[in-house]
């Protein structure tokens, strides 16, 4: 099983980090997340505790693996938070498994690339094989504009270090399917019953404002909210916003 860790009491919120990260991603987010609800935040296959993730790995496989994390917390249904690669994740579970999702959130999603977005990760990806560490350099400096590197230098140091720690192959397996599992889960959004929130930074320069659109566009209960002078790592730019968000969008249902 996944490596995942439970706090707090209530409703069940899951929360699902991106490519290269870890549940630590949402450490912002816990305390007012945590106040009213069951949080439980997950490593994905090949992240932080979790168990390596071998060559091939699929999204159905990381979506089995969270779904594997609701049985054993005794979650039937949740508020299902992904972010980037976890949104991805979460996009899977509601489309194949619509019970267990009472609503969904998709925070700095990609969604239905074109060709020329589709072009750009895939050269991430040939980068990511050959250096880590230029890779990690790259993520950090699309993640941080300059303003927010120079005030809080030691966050900057400690997601480049959680990068960095990643097994290789895994990193490599995970990266993989997030260049492609738009691709996959792209035809399924009008399957997805959960009301749900599509969310990103209006700064966000991979998993831009017009990717947010697209999703409520292609999702039948779906919003978009983005967020002004923001990039991609709103659970630790933003924190406040994002969960106030989550939690007005969480109570548009009780699970």
């Amino acid at each position: 099983m996944i490596h995942h860790s439970v706090t707090g009491t209530g409703p069940d919120v899951v929360l699902l980090h991106g490519v290269g990260l870890d549940h630590t991603m949402w450490r912002r987010c816990l305390p007012a997340l945590a106040a009213n609800h069951r949080v439980t935040r997950v490593d994905l296959r090949g992240h932080g505790a979790s168990p390596p993730a071998e060559p091939g790995t699929s999204l159905a496989e990381l979506a089995a693996d969270v779904a594997e994390v609701l049985d054993h917390i005794g979650a039937p249904r949740a508020h299902l938070v992904g972010f980037s690669l976890g949104a991805l994740v979460a996009q899977h579970i509601a489309a194949h498994h619509p019970a267990r999702v009472a609503t969904l959130s998709l925070v700095s999603s990609v969604a239905l690339r074109t060709p020329q977005e589709r072009a750009a990760v895939e050269r991430r990806l040939h980068a990511a094989r050959t250096d880590p560490a230029v890779t990690a350099d790259a993520a950090v400096e699309r993640w941080f504009d300059e303003a927010w590197r120079l005030r809080e230098p030691d966050l900057v140091a400690d997601v480049r270090r959680t990068l960095l720690a990643n097994d290789h192959a895994s990193y490599l397996a995970c990266y993989t399917v997030f260049a492609t599992g738009d691709k996959e889960v792209g035809p399924l959004l009008g399957r997805i019953t959960a009301p749900a929130l599509a969310i990103t930074g209006s700064e966000d320069p991979g998993s831009t404002p017009d990717m947010s659109r697209r999703l409520a566009s292609a999702i039948p209960d779906a919003r978009v909210r983005i967020v002004a002078g923001a990039r991609h790592l709103l659970p630790l730019e933003r924190p406040r916003e994002l969960t106030a968000a989550l939690t007005e969008h969480f109570e548009r249902i009780t699970p």
